[in-house]
């Protein structure tokens, strides 16, 4: 006889800037799927957060592909928690943590792990030009503390476009980052797993532009992935090692994307981490398990299974003390 077909729930959408890439990586996604394995159903939700979550409960797995606040920020993964539903992807501490770039930073600084430097102001401090040039130098970065996809980012060299950026920043979020410029190679690595994950080859972001933007990314072309990043096998596994190290300090589970910067002396920062990356036709973290020999239908089957295992593990622990 058969084997029933699990059914499978593909959420994308939100309430997110990161919207539409949301609507790219689920397309993706679901023509992956092994349709022979699973029955899948795509759930869209609106731009205003509405959906139907009553007909989660009937999918024996989850699959959220949602960028950005309420759906990669942990939102999402306690819905889907207090429904009792398996679903792919960091639970609520490691999306939570991963999504906040200044609670990433502090964790992995804490934890001695290299990162550059950085200073956060809320909603209503008062913020210095002057006083930001003196810690930090020129350039600059600033960006909204909960966001991906380079939304709200910018690089400035000025007074003039500091304060536009910090405007543009907080359009997004009530929390900026403002970081120090790194001269460096833009590096990515692919993590994969539960308790043991294991990391991919790296590549490399090749920005044609001043910096990897959101138009880089998606609209302009703006930039090339090389796979493999040329590099050599001590800095390889370096990079994979760190990569390993921030998905388990940060409490995550099943996927995540690590970026980093490899300066011209050797020297390899991260940059941040990403707990549900893209997976469009030209993101990185399917493109880097494809190249270590995982395609995307074993990739996806993979995280389905990594799901249900957690899923299993967490069913066993006692929820009473009697």
């Amino acid at each position: 006889m058969a084997k029933k077909r699990l059914k499978i729930g593909v959420l994308f959408g939100g309430k997110s800037a990161e919207h539409e890439v949301s609507l790219q990586s689920a397309k993706n996604v679901i023509n992956a799927l092994d349709k022979d394995k699973y029955n899948v159903t795509a759930i869209k939700i609106n731009k205003d957060g509405k959906f139907n979550f009553e007909q989660i409960k009937k999918f024996d797995i989850v699959f959220p592909i949602m960028h950005g606040p309420f759906g990669e920020d942990g939102s999402m993964q306690g819905l889907l928690k207090l429904a009792g539903v398996p679903f792919v992807g960091p639970s609520v501490l490691g999306s939570a943590m991963g999504m906040d770039k200044e609670i990433t930073k502090k964790i992995l600084r804490d934890s001695n792990i290299p990162i550059g430097k950085f200073i956060t102001v809320r909603s209503g401090d008062k913020i210095n030009f002057s006083n930001v040039k003196k810690e930090l130098g020129l350039s600059l970065f600033i960006k909204p503390a909960n966001m991906g996809s380079s939304v709200g980012i910018s690089k400035v060299k000025n007074e003039k476009e500091f304060i536009k950026a910090v405007k543009e920043a907080f359009q997004y979020d009530t929390k900026i980052i403002i970081e120090e410029f790194i001269d460096g190679r833009e590096i990515e690595c692919a993590v994969l797993g539960n308790e043991n994950p294991m990391a991919s080859i790296p590549g490399e972001i090749i920005a044609n532009q001043e910096f990897y933007s959101y138009n880089a990314k998606y609209i302009d072309a703006g930039s090339i992935a090389e796979i493999p990043a040329k590099i050599d096998k001590k800095t390889t596994k370096i990079i994979q090692e760190l990569a390993v190290k921030t998905f388990k300090v940060l409490n995550c589970e099943g996927m995540s994307r690590v970026d980093f910067f490899l300066k011209k002396n050797g020297k390899v920062l991260v940059n941040e981490i990403n707990t549900i990356p893209g997976f469009t036709n030209i993101s990185m973290y399917p493109k880097l398990w494809e190249a270590s020999g995982v395609p995307i239908t074993k990739l996806l089957d993979r995280l389905i299974k990594l799901a249900i295992e957690r899923s299993e593990r967490e069913n066993k622990l006692k929820t009473s003390v009697n």
